[in-house]
């Protein structure tokens, strides 16, 4: 990681790794996420942030470059979107970089997500109106592949729902059930045993004791 920043960003002074290598969690296709934040990591004085990927001594670099600025843009987009990526980055990953304010920085995201995220009345009826609509589709689905689309769409919403209604941050792809399963297991194998089994109609039925939960359906 040293030899790869110190090739590409040799001015990033706070460099933090994240993801599974910083869990020890390594897979034989697990990249490197990296997060970088610097006001002098860009040539271009104009340009505040750069995802990109990076191939470098065998290893793929996913990373994440931002000046303090642009930090403070896209972090706070995720929080608005209740999914702050970059923001768990910062809090739980690993400096292998630690520029000057990073303590700070990382105690003030760190209070934000123990915060977790705001569910509105406007919100929460929009989520609940669109669950509604796709759980009637599965209940009177008939195709085979139209229900199997739409079962992994309602677990989606379902999921992001529940977890929000709680205050809880959500996720994408696999870091969905993650989040679910971290926030209570119990709920998370009753949403998504039935699923599995491929039993839709119970499926179905677990989503709208949930939805219930939440608020009820909205039509």
């Amino acid at each position: 990681v040293g030899r790869f920043i110190a090739a590409r960003y040799p001015r990033a002074r706070t460099a933090i790794v994240a993801g599974s290598t910083a869990r020890d969690e390594r897979t034989h296709t697990s990249d490197i996420d990296l997060l970088l934040i610097d006001d002098d990591l860009f040539a271009d004085d104009t340009q505040a942030s750069e995802a990109a990927t990076f191939t470098f001594e065998g290893e793929i670099f996913e990373v994440f470059a931002y000046t303090a600025a642009g930090f403070e843009t896209w972090a706070n987009r995720g929080v608005a979107q209740h999914r702050p990526v970059i923001v768990h980055m910062l809090v739980e990953g690993v400096p292998v970089r630690s520029g000057p304010g990073l303590d700070d920085l990382r105690a003030r995201w760190h209070a934000v997500l123990a915060t977790g995220p705001v569910l509105d009345e406007t919100e929460s009826r929009i989520r609940r109106y669109v669950i509604t609509d796709l759980l009637d589709d599965l209940q009177d689905g008939t195709d085979p592949l139209e229900r199997h689309v739409v079962a992994g769409l309602l677990f989606e919403r379902m999921a992001e729902l529940m977890l929000l209604t709680d205050g809880q941050w959500i996720g994408s792809g696999k870091w969905l059930p993650r989040r679910l399963r971290a926030w209570s297991p119990q709920r998370a194998e009753q949403l998504s045993a039935p699923l599995l089994a491929g039993d839709i109609m119970g499926f179905a039925a677990r989503v709208g004791e949930e939805l219930e939960l939440a608020g009820g359906r909205v039509q």
